[in-house]
């Protein structure tokens, strides 16, 4: 058996063009979507992030402000900038790409985003509101994989889904998706041992730990669906996930790759936080008009 790839590239670049269509529809009513992306520092790697997101926002006709702030910034500067974009009419989505200086705490950060305009999903609110399976933004990555899945008819409901690793941006949110889609899910993390008997039972095992090669294929069980969310560089250099790929494909059902899998994902999916938040800001503005 080798594993069916799922292309998270190719699934992203068709979502983007069907967001061009419901961004020209907003648009002929008057509202352009727009994202708000906070920069502090230099970090290459969000810098690189940043760039992507920006480029994606060009594409699909939403506007995008990228505001950059010197990692010297102080905690009441930044908040004072968030609480500007809160109160701005051309901004529907806001953005602090994280990690963020030592000097600024990321949750005061999170919190004083308006939930209105919360498209990463992070807020407490936002959080609250999944976890009770109301209508809320949902983290962008959790949100990517659960399109990824649809899109190769994976059915969830019934399954044993196993997510390594606990975050507050991937593991747990993932897990209370998995978990309102009628799925039996079990969290394993860095205390868990051995992770192996855990992982083996999994019928979908998504991995976010930030290990390269934590998995490999004594690890799974045959026909498993593998989602891979790690991001590591190997000793050459190279773009890898927490899976060994090469070994993993041969005994799982399908597997998504690094990079090309779960990263173009995350990335729409902002896209269609920001649409969804437009859209939510023009219906309230209309009926109380």
């Amino acid at each position: 058996m080798t594993a069916q790839m799922i292309d998270g590239k190719a699934i992203a670049a068709a979502k983007r063009q069907e967001m061009k269509t419901m961004v020209a529809e907003l648009k002929s009513e008057g509202v352009v979507p727009g994202l708000a992306v906070i920069l502090v520092g230099e970090n290459p790697a969000s810098m690189s992030y940043v760039k992507g997101k920006i480029r994606d926002c060009k594409e699909v006709g939403i506007y995008s402000r990228l505001l950059r702030l010197p990692d010297t910034v102080t905690e009441a500067e930044l908040l004072d900038e968030i609480k500007k974009l809160n109160e701005a009419d051309d901004i529907h989505g806001i953005l602090v790409q994280l990690p963020l200086p030592e000097q600024i705490s990321e949750q005061k950060v999170i919190q004083t985003i308006s939930p209105e305009k919360d498209v990463d999903g992070f807020h407490p609110t936002s959080l609250g509101r999944m976890m009770t399976k109301q209508d809320s933004f949902v983290p962008c990555t959790p949100a990517g994989i659960m399109e990824m899945l649809k899109a190769v008819h994976v059915p969830i409901a019934g399954k044993h889904v196993v997510v390594v690793g606990r975050s507050n941006i991937v593991g747990k949110p993932a897990s209370l998706l998995f978990l309102n889609h009628n799925a039996t899910v079990t969290i394993c993390h860095s205390k868990t041992t051995p992770l192996a008997q855990y992982t083996k039972q999994a019928d979908v095992l998504v991995v976010a730990v930030g290990r390269a090669g934590l998995i490999g294929a004594e690890d799974i069980k045959p026909g498993a669906v593998v989602i891979d969310v790690g991001m590591n560089r190997n000793e050459k250099g190279k773009l890898v996930g927490d899976v060994e790929f090469d070994e993993v494909k041969e005994k799982a059902s399908f597997i998504t790759p690094v990079p090309g899998g779960v990263g173009p994902m995350t990335r729409v999916m902002l896209l269609e936080n920001t649409l969804k938040a437009a859209r939510k800001i023009n219906q309230y503005r209309k009926a109380h008009a």
